[in-house]
């Protein structure tokens, strides 16, 4: 058999699964706790993180974190799980406790927000031994600070001025580990790596789309 030929193997049931764009398997990756990192789904939705085949789950939401949020989804996901911890409206000792119990739970690594202090961040880092993950949102950022406060990886989203951010960052960093969003498009992810982004970030259709083309497909069988 060629060694490049790369054998598929599923089943009747789980062969429907979201799949990750392939532009994102030019990314070199990064290797986290023993594990190859190159796609990571943006998702806090079991279902979607259950049924794709995302390296990893970066699972950040617009609410307080919370453990009964953060220990289902860890549970449940095939895949190693960068849990939220706060950062914005969260701060302090609640977020120290919250990383604290993610590494309990079984994260891979914790991902505090762009407000949060850098004396709150080495705290955290002083409790866990679990990589900390950094969002990033524009290239000022003082990355030294956040390096030298206990920071491993930096997690870049600036819409779609990522890829100038990750470039930016890039120069000047060339050994940071970087994830980045990928954006909408096979040409955007393709430039997002192409700027340095070890590991992109993948936004997942809605339920709601997913679903729509299966009731289009049962509705033109006659169902």
């Amino acid at each position: 058999m060629n060694s490049r030929n790369v054998p598929r193997i599923t089943g009747e049931l789980r062969a429907h699964i979201l799949e990750m764009p392939q532009e994102i398997y030019q990314a070199s990756g990064m290797v986290v706790l023993g594990v190859r990192i190159k796609s990571v789904i943006f998702s806090t939705d079991i279902a979607i993180i259950r049924n794709c085949n995302a390296d990893a789950v970066l699972a950040v939401y617009p609410f307080t974190p919370q453990q009964a949020i953060s220990h289902p989804i860890i549970s449940a996901s095939p895949s190693p799980v960068f849990c939220g911890v706060g950062g914005g409206t969260t701060k302090g000792k609640r977020t120290i406790t919250l990383a604290q119990d993610a590494e309990a739970q079984g994260a891979i690594g914790v991902v505090v927000n762009a407000p949060l202090p850098n004396d709150t961040v080495k705290l955290i880092s002083e409790v866990v031994d679990i990589p900390i993950v950094a969002t990033v949102l524009h290239e000022n950022t003082d990355i030294d600070a956040r390096l030298e406060a206990g920071v491993d990886i930096l997690n870049i989203s600036a819409a779609d001025r990522t890829p100038e951010v990750v470039r930016s960052i890039r120069s000047r960093y060339p050994d940071v580990p970087i994830i980045a969003t990928g954006g909408p498009t096979s040409e955007s992810i393709l430039r997002t790596i192409e700027a340095g982004a070890n590991t992109i970030s993948y936004t997942p259709p809605s339920t709601k789309i997913l679903f729509s083309s299966m009731m289009d497909r049962y509705r033109k069988a006659g169902y």
